[in-house]
């Protein structure tokens, strides 16, 4: 008889999560026919039972909201930029239990690759320093960005530190030159809700934009950066490279991306 594996998503609300699409694409274009991706409807109280109580067929799983810091308090280890980022969106069963990453900033890195086709950060621009911004501060202080503004409503200097590499980093409110910050950027990524930019949009939009968002697209930032020539790329791109790392993590097989894009790209036509 053949053996099944299984992988799932959890988080709560979860039934829109396009993560199934990607993985199971996946797994037909890799020809892994005995695997299969779900939804699981999970809150951060939820976790530890659900996981826990996962038999032996589920070999990983994905996680968002509001799951992600429980995750990694479940784990029994944690890669290094998970324990950093001090959040997981990745559980990968092992023989002495959960291993728990943070493939979030690799989802970023790809990103920012397929925005600037490999041309140089030196200095970013990031809007928003909670949870969504940890990973991409990650990212850039792994390209070694030699400078990073961040725009946010409180100053989080000591927090994000450890995560930028000893990159210059400046705190700004809403008050500060947002165009001149803007102008200076190389590149421009935003971890927050669409709306909270619509009054800022037109000074913000001077470089090109990273928009950690997918739906409604394009956002207010987008819109003002392609007035002004410059081209964007949305959250999917995000969903999409960080699905790959976490496809390899639980099956160990390379993962088919580009049958993985094509096949989001069409579900969201």
């Amino acid at each position: 008889m053949t053996t099944r594996y299984r992988a799932a998503v959890l988080g709560s609300p979860i039934e829109h999560s396009l993560s199934p699409v990607l993985h199971n694409a996946g797994y037909a274009a890799a020809g892994l026919d005995e695997w299969d991706y779900t939804r699981i409807e999970c809150t951060a109280a939820d976790l530890p039972a659900i996981v826990g109580g996962a038999d032996e067929s589920y070999r990983g799983f994905s996680v968002t909201m509001p799951a992600k810091f429980a995750a990694l308090d479940f784990a029994t280890e944690a890669t290094e930029r998970a324990a950093a980022i001090g959040a997981a969106n990745t559980l990968v069963r092992t023989p002495g239990g959960w291993r728990a990453d943070n493939t979030d900033c690799e989802g970023i890195s790809g990103a920012l690759d397929a925005l600037l086709a490999g041309a140089p950060i030196g200095r970013a621009l990031v809007i928003g320093a909670g949870g969504t911004a940890r990973p991409a501060l990650w990212a850039l202080g792994e390209r070694g960005v030699g400078r990073i503004d961040v725009l946010n409503r409180s100053d989080r200097s000591a927090e994000i530190a450890p995560l930028v590499r000893g990159a210059e980093t400046t705190f700004s409110g809403f008050d500060a030159d947002l165009y001149g910050l803007a102008v200076a950027a190389d590149v421009i990524i935003s971890t927050v809700p669409a709306p909270a930019l619509r009054d800022y949009a037109d000074a913000l939009g001077h470089a090109p934009v990273l928009d950690v968002i997918y739906e409604p697209w394009p956002t207010p930032l987008a819109i003002a950066a392609a007035a002004n020539g410059y081209t964007s790329v949305g959250g999917l791109v995000m969903l999409a490279e960080q699905s790959f790392s976490q496809f390899e993590q639980f099956t160990g097989v390379a993962a088919p991306r580009q049958a993985m894009r094509e096949a989001l790209a069409r579900h969201t036509g």
